[in-house]
């Protein structure tokens, strides 16, 4: 395979220049921000989707086994109701935990 040259009229491409890696750290920084907020986005919808999951699964399975319709009503909204909040739960330990690594792994 032939590898073409570079005229040498062509300006070289330096990236090291200072300029260079304080705008790649800004952008970095962008767009880790980015990724975290959409990171805490998406657990919530895990929350919500798990939630509805499992509500209408208690549904499902109470009237399959012929349960009275408040019984099972009530079931499941208390299932659902617990699996929400676990899930808030979780997602508020995870942020409190990411933000004492940040904080403890800055000192070290």
């Amino acid at each position: 395979m032939m590898r073409r040259h570079s005229s040498p009229r062509q300006l070289p491409l330096q990236l090291s220049n200072d300029t260079n890696l304080d705008l790649a750290r800004a952008f970095e920084a962008r767009v880790a921000q980015r990724a975290e907020a959409e990171a805490m986005r998406w657990r919530f919808r895990l929350v919500l989707i798990e939630t509805a999951m499992i509500s209408l699964l208690v549904l499902a399975s109470g009237f399959a086994l012929g349960q009275p319709a408040g019984l099972v009503l009530r079931g499941a909204a208390m299932v659902g109701a617990g699996c929400f909040l676990t899930g808030l739960m979780l997602i508020g330990l995870t942020w409190a935990t990411s933000r004492l690594l940040v904080k403890f792994g800055r000192k070290g």
